[in-house]
């Protein structure tokens, strides 16, 4: 099985109708259980899902958000695929909150327009996607961003979105708190997100590619 994400190639993205042809793909690929097919740059990238030792962040997380989610959004952690057709990308956060009508609809992926908010939990094999083409992919459309990168144990907030992404950042250190704004408006407590060393710190938990 696979540590480490791998990358299946597709049709030239500039080939017409290429994104809807390798989302399909995507949509329909059989992955082993525990990993997540994502769709970044033109390719389908395969990553295993959350190790172990982030579920405690993640609970944390997802406890305080969901009393302060906007009506009708839920909060989750489970590997749904998000659409964004303007950067081509389907992406699977970690955590995401969402309209909960978005899964009203027929078929595998929801609109990416229907998020409030991801979060990604940071693995030393996916960090670079998360820091940079999620961060814009993201950063165009989601009004909330929140990043655990779990190997510097920080969280940076971002917010603000634009056609050239995100005008607005914060960093703590995990155990610090921080404001998360609207549409949720409340102090993040932190102290949560940290965990202690293991054998094998370095290879992360997925979380994305």
């Amino acid at each position: 099985m696979m540590e480490r994400p791998a990358a299946m190639e597709g049709p030239p993205a500039e080939a017409p109708g290429a994104f809807e042809r390798m989302l399909r793909i995507a949509e329909e690929l059989d992955t082993p259980d525990g990993y997540k097919a994502e769709l970044l740059r033109g390719k389908i990238v395969v990553s295993p899902w959350s190790k172990l030792r982030y579920k405690k962040a993640m609970k944390a997380l997802r406890l305080q958000l969901e009393p302060h989610a906007p009506e009708g959004h839920d909060v989750d952690v489970a590997p749904f695929l998000f659409v964004f057709p303007g950067s081509e990308r389907g992406l699977g956060p970690d955590l995401h909150v969402a309209d909960e009508a978005a899964f009203d609809a027929e078929g595998r992926h929801a609109d990416g327009a229907a998020l409030s908010l991801v979060a990604e939990l940071t693995s030393e094999s996916t960090k670079d996607a998360d820091w940079l083409d999620k961060l814009y992919t993201y950063g165009c459309v989601v009004p909330v961003y929140l990043l655990l990168d779990m190997q510097l144990q920080e969280v940076t907030v971002f917010w603000d979105p634009s056609p050239k992404g995100y005008r607005s950042r914060t960093t703590v250190p995990f155990g610090e708190p921080v404001h998360v704004p609207a549409p949720f408006d409340f102090e993040l407590d932190t102290s949560g997100f940290g965990m202690r060393p293991t054998a094998d710190s370095t290879d992360g938990a997925d979380t994305d590619a």
